[in-house]
Parts: structure tokens; sequence; C-alpha cells
């Protein structure tokens, strides 16, 4: 595969506009069984990365591929490798989000690059999101999506041992929190919801965690670990798979620069998602 054919994808770009309304966020509230805590009136600031809720793209079922995602093609690039997977984000936070805002979205395709290692080839594509109400940006990010084959057989990466934190939850994941996460963001990728296909085709042990739910419930606990400071920035990038069978773990810790670092880790100490908090 050469990297020619996907530069004229380099610099394409898609705008979408959407109502930031109050049932998706009371859905993934409920989700994460924090609706006692979590504000999704008309009016309150958005919580955090609630914003993937928002501007989904509805493909019709003639549209979706094999694997539950859309077809290959349109504003991303149609890359051939069967596996895609959502490998991190750096998320900006510039001015609050609220429940009943009308907003856009502006998607630019920043690079593609495609790299070879132990997974083999790999192609990312970095795509930057910038949410607007009005002429004012709240929230900028760069998201990194990897395409890569799907291996005759699974195989964990070299684990990444959990560092010293200062403090540490059990997060109960199933398979219903892995579906109705799937449901709220309009997500049919299989992996998450049809253990068959998640075995057979895909090659994995047992349902796949999203990246973007533990990049959630990194989120939530670091903001519940710090009340009264305000998020700035967040970035997480993800290490290994978590499933639904693992003894799941969120660890926290706070830098010398008044910065939380967050991990998801198995209960053995292996990190599957690893992650960063910037405070205003």
């Amino acid at each position: 595969m050469e990297e020619e054919p996907w530069k004229p994808w380099v610099g394409r770009r898609e705008i979408a506009h959407d109502q930031i309304g109050e049932a998706p966020a009371r859905a993934l509230a409920a989700t994460l069984d924090r609706s006692a805590v979590l504000a999704t009136e008309r009016g309150s600031v958005l919580p955090g990365l609630f914003n993937w809720l928002y501007f989904l793209k509805f493909a019709p079922m003639s549209e979706i591929g094999p694997d539950g995602h859309p077809k290959r093609g349109g504003f991303l690039p149609p890359v051939e490798l069967l596996r895609r997977m959502w490998a991190g984000s750096r998320c900006r936070f510039r001015a609050p989000l609220r429940v009943g805002d009308e907003a856009q979205k502006i998607s630019t395709i920043q690079k593609i690059e495609q790299k070879s290692g132990k997974a083999g080839l790999m192609v990312f594509v970095t795509v930057r999101h910038e949410i607007r109400v009005g002429a004012e940006t709240a929230i900028e990010e760069e998201q990194d999506i990897v395409y890569m084959g799907i291996p005759e057989t699974f195989r964990l990466p070299e684990p990444l041992r959990l560092p010293p934190c200062d403090w540490s939850e059990d997060v109960a994941i199933d398979p219903v929190m892995l579906f109705r996460f799937s449901a709220v963001t309009f997500n049919g990728h299989r992996i998450h919801y049809d253990r068959t296909y998640a075995k057979d085709i895909e090659k994995y042990p047992g349902l796949v965690v999203h990246g973007p739910l533990q990049a959630v419930l990194l989120f939530d606990a670091a903001c519940r670990r710090e009340p009264g400071r305000s998020p700035a920035g967040f970035t997480f990038r993800g290490v290994r798979p978590l499933f639904d069978f693992d003894a799941a773990t969120v660890n926290g810790r706070k830098r010398d620069d008044g910065a939380t670092e967050i991990f998801t880790a198995t209960a053995d100490g292996a990190v599957c998602m690893q992650a960063t908090m910037h405070w205003t």
C-alpha cells in the first residue's frame, strides 16, 4: 500500500450542525450511573466529552459495512485495512458548551501517515474538529484514527505496568454498558456487542470496551477527584485493549505541575488507556 493515494484527502473538510439536546446527555449520564450528579437540563454546561454524542452520522443500513461501520469512503479515505479504531485524542476546552445550544462542527483531515510495526502495516488519520456556538469556539479536538489488518491470532501487546497512583477505583463494565454506550453514540462497530463477530472475525477474546467510553470514565473520575477545578485540556491514548471480562480499575495521580494523570487498567496492573487532564 502506498501513501500517495491518500494525499487528496488531506485538507478535506466537512461542516455539520446540531442542537445540543437533553436526551443524549441524559442517556449517557444514566449509562454511567451519574444521573443524580451530572447536570443535563437545558441551559446547563454540558459534561466533559459529552460533545461526542452530537453531530453523529446516521448512515442508512444499505451503506453499512460488515464490521457495522459505514462503508469506506466519503469524508475519510477508503483505507482497505479491515480493522479501524479510535486510537486517541487531544482536546482543548475554550468555552462552555451548553445543553440547548445550536452548534456547528468543522472537521478537517490534518494528516495521513503510514507506519509499519509489530502489528504490521498501519494507517493513521488525524482529524481536527472544532465546535462553535455562534462565532465562539467551545471545543477543539485532534482525533487519531488507526487502520490495521486483522491478525490470524490475537496477541496482547507487552503490558505497560500501572505506575504508583494516589487513588484507584473499581469500574463495573459489562455487555449492557457496552451496548448502551454503542447506542447513545450510534456506534455500530460489532466488536462492542456481537461476541461471535468479535471472536470469530476480528479474533478478539471477548467484547472490546470502547476507547471513548474509557476516556469518559477517566475524565469523570478526574473531575470528581478535583471538585471546583475546570478542565482546560484532556489527552488520551489507547495502550492495549480492555475487554468486558476484565476486572477494570480507574487510577490517578497528581503531577508536580498540577496536571492529573489517569489510567484504566486490568486487575493485574496492565494499563489499557493513559490520559492527562490539564486544569485552568
